[in-house]
Formats: C-alpha cells, structure tokens, sequence
C-alpha cells in the first residue's frame, strides 16, 4: 500500500476517532474540552482528502484501490458527523436520509462495476458535494464549540441558537440539492455501465 493510500485509510481511522471524542457523555467539563478536540480532528480527517489526492498525482501513485477507497473514506466521514447531528437535533433527519441514499446507490454502483472489473473513480460533482458537505460540518462542529465555550464561562442565549437553526437549514438545503445533482450526474455519466445490469 502506497503513503497515498495510507492516507486515504487514516481519514477511516480519524472518522471513528471523531465520532468517540464528538458523541460519548464524557463528564460536564470535559464536554468543550472534547467537542474542541472532535472539531481539531474532523479538519485534520477533511485536510487527508486533499492531501492524498495531491500526493497521488504528484508522485504517479493513482491505484484502482485508491480510486475505490477514496470516496468511501469521504462517505464514512461525513455520514458519521451528519448521523450525529441528526441524534443532536441540529439538522432535520429527512435530508440526511437523502444523503445516505444517494451515497448508497453510487456506492452499489462502483460495487456493481467493480464486479465486471472496471473502477470507477469520484466525479468532479462528487468532490464539490463533498467539499460543501465538509465545509457545512466544521460550521456546525464551530457553532457547538462556541456554545459550549460560551456556556463553560457565561449564560447562553437561545435566540441564538433559533438563528443558527435557521441558517444551517438553508445551507443544509443547499447541500442536498447538491448532493442530489451529483449523483444524477455520476449515474448519467456512467449509463452505459447501469444499462448493463
């Protein structure tokens, strides 16, 4: 396995790393402590995407295996941080299901054509739902810091909270629409293959 690879597999291990530090009840003063270190390791996860590609590139180490793995780690990532803001309550349940239904009728059909013996790499639309997606998270991961720092040293204010929901929904729209747009894309750019099943 090359070092592009390796780091395509550590944004696995990093999602699972994140998802401990984000999602378990660790004691009340630990919460900013914790929710700090799950937003330090979700960018250091998101910095691997583009990290690994470039490496890839730049040193001719593009590999079928790397092609595979690399939108999946990109799913693993990103579904773990919106299944845990759907528990939280921070994004509406029903967008996400969008989501993991896009990534698991791509996903089905990268298995289906590696079953034939083709690999089908991301598309540019993927990387740019993916970037937005990503983008989407650390402003969310940014706003539980905030609040958790805010209620560690001061009062919270719920008016604040409302607008942020506000704000996230439409952001959170925009994304799924996204989402949606690139996966009629990938699935129209690789007709020939799904004509075939």
């Amino acid at each position: 396995m090359n070092i592009a690879n390796k780091i395509t597999m550590s944004r696995i291990v990093l999602a699972f790393i994140f998802i401990f530090f984000f999602s378990f009840p660790f004691p009340g003063d630990w919460v900013l402590w914790t929710k700090g270190a799950s937003l330090v390791i979700f960018l250091a996860a998101a910095a691997t995407d583009f990290i690994d590609g470039k490496i890839a590139q730049k040193r001719k180490m593009v590999t079928d295996f790397g092609k595979l793995m690399d939108p999946i780690a990109d799913k693993i990532l990103v579904l773990s941080a919106f299944l845990n803001f759907v528990q939280m309550g921070l994004i509406p349940g029903w967008m996400v299901v969008i989501i993991v239904a896009r990534e698991l009728l791509v996903t089905s059909l990268r298995l289906f054509a590696l079953n034939k013996g083709k690999v089908l790499a991301a598309g540019r639309a993927g990387k740019h739902k993916t970037f937005s997606q990503i983008v989407l998270i650390v402003f969310i991961l940014g706003f539980v810091v905030f609040k958790e720092a805010i209620k560690m040293f001061s009062t919270w204010n719920p008016n604040w909270e409302v607008g942020f929901a506000w704000s996230v929904n439409i952001v959170m729209f925009v994304v799924v629409v996204q989402t949606l747009w690139s996966g009629i894309s990938y699935l129209w750019d690789n007709r020939k293959i799904i004509a075939n099943v």
